[in-house]
């Protein structure tokens, strides 16, 4: 039974730097601790990553990652859905979890002396969960329904038709969330499997940032975690695809407004291109000050949201602009699109635009900083890419150092037509002139 405490007077640990400090450790067991100490706020953000998601899945499991993170809230050996819903809300913080399709994250928001309660819900619900049969089937109603959503919400649900045209059978073109007739299927015996084979120590990470001693946190985990290490299992990770023929795909659902992805295979996060591509993208399509928004919605008033976007992976990432627009505007749009994008591949880029493109970046990234939760997210995500620390002043290093020929270059070998697909959802059929593959 989950009882209130009184909080002590929350004031300012001297012992505590002042200057934020990252620290590692690595657990016996393998699990891995990654802290940043910041001793001027009064609360801390900790995650427990854990390094499987929808992309370590195959077409009859598809949406095992998504069900279990669900699952772990609805009831451990300890306490009850309800306990567990009220077990940080009582003191002001929160619980949640989220899936990606190479990660999935269970984290907390608390005031910083409620860490060791973190903790221990934290990791009842990863090692100790009941996975009750009337819990799932309960919880199968809920993620249908969530499905659902996802298919009413077109400028959503494009973004998982264009995933799944560029990978195609390959699972990084799965949708996270799974197919319903998996849904309906799973049962304790699949997610106990699923478990124990990806739920090992040696694919742990806990992250966590704020106003706590790193020696502390690592000691939490310790007492808690009880995890015995094994030998490392294989994921059975299918490597990336390379080369996957671009196509147009055209759906109709009953919406009022066409909504379109236009793009391609990327690279990974690991890549040289990372921070030139970044720089590029922020100068075509991030924010109002971008090509794409001054003269696709400023100049011709052909939509309320352009951009373009970004999703870097471990092996693998794609790059891509979307808009949504009237359906009698789709092939208009694109062809501006398009003119965009050979503006960018010809070089038409001047060091004016290259230093505000700069600057916005590193602002974006220094005013995400500020956020205790967006930091513990860097923190963990980035030691399960890279197995290291790197700083904002490294990262900032690396944005000033893009030079105009490195975007030059990022852009001959990526911004290729032939290589772009481009899905459409629209509520009717739009002219396809410049739809069609042109490979």
């Amino acid at each position: 039974m989950l009882t209130p405490v009184l909080l002590r007077n929350l004031q300012p640990d001297s012992s505590v730097p002042s200057v934020p400090v990252y620290r590692k450790s690595v657990l016996p067991n393998g699990i891995r601790v990654v802290s940043e100490q910041v001793s001027h706020v009064r609360s801390i953000a900790v995650g427990v990553w854990v390094d499987v998601g929808s992309r370590d899945e195959d077409i009859s499991n598809n949406g095992i990652s998504h069900f279990l993170e669900h699952m772990v809230f609805k009831g451990t050996r300890r306490y009850s859905a309800n306990q567990i819903a009220r077990s940080l809300e009582a003191f002001g913080g929160y619980l949640n979890a989220f899936t990606t399709k190479e990660h999935t994250c269970f984290y907390a928001r608390i005031l910083d002396d409620q860490l060791p309660r973190a903790m221990y819900i934290l990791s009842d619900l990863i090692q100790h969960p009941t996975l009750d049969r009337k819990e799932m089937e309960k919880e199968k109603t809920v993620i249908l329904e969530e499905l659902k959503n996802i298919e009413d919400d077109p400028d959503d649900l494009i973004h998982e038709y264009f995933d799944r045209n560029l990978y195609h059978k390959h699972p990084l073109g799965f949708p996270i969330i799974g197919r319903a007739e998996n849904i309906r299927g799973f049962n304790k015996s699949a997610l106990l499997t699923y478990i124990r084979r990806f739920y090992t120590p040696d694919r742990l990470v806990v992250s966590a940032v704020g106003n706590f001693r790193h020696d502390d946190l690592v000691a939490l985990v310790q007492k808690h975690f009880k995890m015995q290490y094994g030998k490392p299992v294989a994921s059975g990770r299918v490597a990336s695809p390379r080369n996957m023929k671009p196509k147009t795909e055209l759906f109709h659902k009953p919406i009022n407004q066409a909504h379109v992805c236009y793009g391609t295979l990327g690279y990974s996060v690991k890549s040289s291109y990372r921070y030139p591509l970044l720089v590029l993208n922020t100068v075509l399509g991030e924010g109002m000050s971008s090509r794409l928004f001054q003269n696709i919605r400023e100049k011709y008033g052909f939509a309320y949201s352009v951009y373009s976007f970004l999703s870097l992976m471990s092996d693998t990432g794609n790059f891509g602009v979307y808009i949504g627009t009237d359906p009698s505007k789709v092939d208009k749009s694109v062809d501006l699109i398009r003119r965009e994008i050979d503006k960018l591949r010809s070089g038409k880029i001047g060091a004016e635009e290259i230093r505000r493109a700069k600057a916005q970046l590193k602002g974006t990234t220094m005013l995400g900083m500020e956020s205790m939760s967006n930091r513990m997210m860097r923190l963990g995500s980035g030691e399960l890419y890279f197995q290291e620390f790197v700083s904002l002043d490294q990262v900032l290093r690396r944005i000033d150092a893009v030079t105009p020929d490195d975007i030059g270059a990022v852009a001959k070998k990526l911004m290729n037509h032939e290589n772009f697909s481009t899905v459409v959802i629209s509520p009717s059929a739009p002219k396809t002139e410049n739809l069609r593959n042109v490979a």
